[in-house]
């Protein structure tokens, strides 16, 4: 599919074949990693705090954009689990600081190597070898796309 700037219907059939794939391959990535008991607001949290590293309660609140005791409920279930701990913020007592505990973060790199597995074997079977650079410079352009 060949696209100009005048035309928007294409354009916009583009637009929605995209989000329908995304969504698809999201949906698939996410069948193979085991997930146990948790919601995906739970898991919402531990990708923000791998991601983007130690914060407080009302941080996490903002980011996922929920109540600061929405929020405080959802972290209780995660440090029940073992899944996060908090210390005593620094700069103020009053605050603490949640991060991921090291099982966490052995679960969260267990469950990326299951999907990236998963994702390699379907490459390798179902892509041929010109698919796969194809794929390969299709991800540059996404990379470009998510990065504005």
């Amino acid at each position: 599919m060949s696209l100009t700037p005048d035309d928007g219907a294409d354009a916009l059939a583009l637009v929605h074949e995209l989000r329908v794939v995304i969504g698809r391959l999201k949906r698939r990535l996410r069948e193979q990693a085991y997930l146990g008991e948790l919601t995906w607001s739970q898991v919402a949290v531990l990708g923000h705090l791998d991601r983007e590293g130690p914060a407080t309660v009302t941080a996490l609140a903002r980011a996922e954009g929920m109540r600061p005791q929405s929020m405080g409920a959802t972290v209780a279930v995660l440090e029940a689990a073992g899944l996060v701990s908090g210390a005593p913020d620094p700069r103020d007592g009053r605050q603490t600081i949640l991060s991921l505990t090291e099982s966490c973060r052995d679960l969260i790199k267990a469950g990326r190597a299951v999907r990236e597995d998963w994702l390699l074997r379907e490459i390798q079977t179902k892509l041929s070898a010109e698919e796969i650079g194809q794929l390969a410079a299709a991800v540059a352009l996404l990379k470009r796309l998510g990065s504005s």
